[in-house]
């Protein structure tokens, strides 16, 4: 039996997936407010132990973390579950500063402890589909790839009573790119093997009424190790429709195009005697079916429940699989800290008139001399 920990009432995202998976039990969770730990205590049933303070649930019989609290609290938290002989699976972004990063790295080859990356948009049955038909080599060489995240919080920037939130000062209270893992981690699932080498980040400027830093909607461009290029977006301020998960790719052998709103629809096209390059038409992806992943076609109901049409369970059985065999898993902490150093280095870009940052090379054992921001 697998204990697990839940940090955050944002960690209840997971609840459907855990109960879900045979021996697993949701044994402690952990909330500063006690009436969202009460609340979410009871939507997750049975005895469950209910704490205040996370190092108070750290000294339980959990054998494993999720960590679903304010973006700041990610990397100590996962630091102290990490000393405390705990495995993490942690919310996005996986931390707030360059600095954080490394420690997060340096905890995990100390401690020997599995770390998962949360991020969820990866396991989208769409970008899965995507990721099959690359490897299949239906759009040839890949080479340019768009992910957008476009979700105006405004309403989130203070609590219902009254107090300011946290999101006011980590997200919405900087410059750059706060947010970008949502579209790098899918975008990077179509470039195997390759990494984001440096970042390039341009705002229209602060056009929000909001009283904040952040800029109105951020370009990020990404070059890789191989020379393939990626265009980031993130807007959370302008007035707006969602759009929380547009994609594009491209490749010398055809493209995809992502839907842009709910009655719209994805779509491919690719490079044949029939469908000329110079005169190219679209196809509906739903047409590529068999290219999505034997687990998400034949997922249960209770699986699907979980969300995101069954990602939301698949995301949390690869965590419970890594922690049974002891194998990182993919989304590691290289990664996880890697899209999120991208983002972080786009404020120190976008308030240099989109100077190009590298982005260190996150890898078990760097040196320390290649623990640096270089300008």
């Amino acid at each position: 039996m697998i204990k697990i920990g839940i940090a955050g009432t944002r960690g209840l995202s997971t609840l459907m997936g855990l109960k879900a998976i045979e021996d697993v039990e949701i044994a402690a969770m952990c909330d500063l407010d006690e009436k969202h730990l009460e609340e979410s205590a009871e939507k997750i049933g049975g005895n469950i132990k209910k704490f205040r303070v996370f190092d108070d649930m750290l000294e339980t019989d959990i054998d494993a973390v999720i960590i679903a609290t304010p973006m700041q609290c990610h990397v100590p938290q996962a630091i102290a579950a990490l000393e405390a002989g705990k495995h993490v699976m942690s919310e996005v972004t996986a931390g707030v500063t360059m600095d954080e990063l490394w420690w997060l790295c340096e905890s995990v080859e100390k401690y020997g402890k599995i770390y998962m990356y949360g991020e969820n948009y990866i396991y989208d049955a769409r970008v899965q589909q995507i990721k099959n038909m690359v490897a299949a080599g239906l759009f040839g060489e890949t080479y340019y790839a768009e992910g957008m995240y476009l979700h105006n919080i405004g309403d989130l920037f203070v609590y219902p009573g009254g107090k300011t939130s946290w999101r006011s000062y980590w997200q919405c209270g900087i410059r750059g790119n706060f947010y970008p893992t949502h579209s790098i981690g899918p975008v990077m699932q179509w470039f195997p093997g390759d990494r984001i080498t440096e970042i390039s980040t341009f705002s229209p400027g602060i056009r929000n009424s909001l009283g904040l830093k952040q800029d109105s909607g951020t370009t990020t461009m990404c070059r890789t190790a191989k020379g393939n290029l990626l265009n980031i977006r993130v807007d959370c301020t302008s007035p707006r429709p969602h759009n929380m998960s547009f994609y594009h790719l491209q490749g010398t052998g055809g493209a995809f195009f992502s839907k842009a709103h709910d009655e719209d629809i994805d779509r491919v096209s690719f490079v044949s005697d029939e469908n000329p390059a110079h005169n190219m038409k679209w196809q509906k992806l739903e047409e590529y079916e068999k290219y999505i992943p034997e687990r998400y076609r034949n997922a249960t109901d209770e699986q699907k429940k979980a969300g995101h049409n069954g990602g939301d369970f698949f995301i949390v059985e690869d965590f419970i699989n890594a922690v049974r065999t002891g194998t990182q898993p993919e989304l590691d902490v290289y990664k996880a800290c890697q899209w999120t150093a991208a983002g972080l280095l786009s404020g120190l870009s976008v308030t240099n008139g989109g100077k190009t940052m590298a982005v260190p090379d996150f890898r078990k054992g760097v040196p320390n001399e290649e623990k640096i921001i270089k300008l």
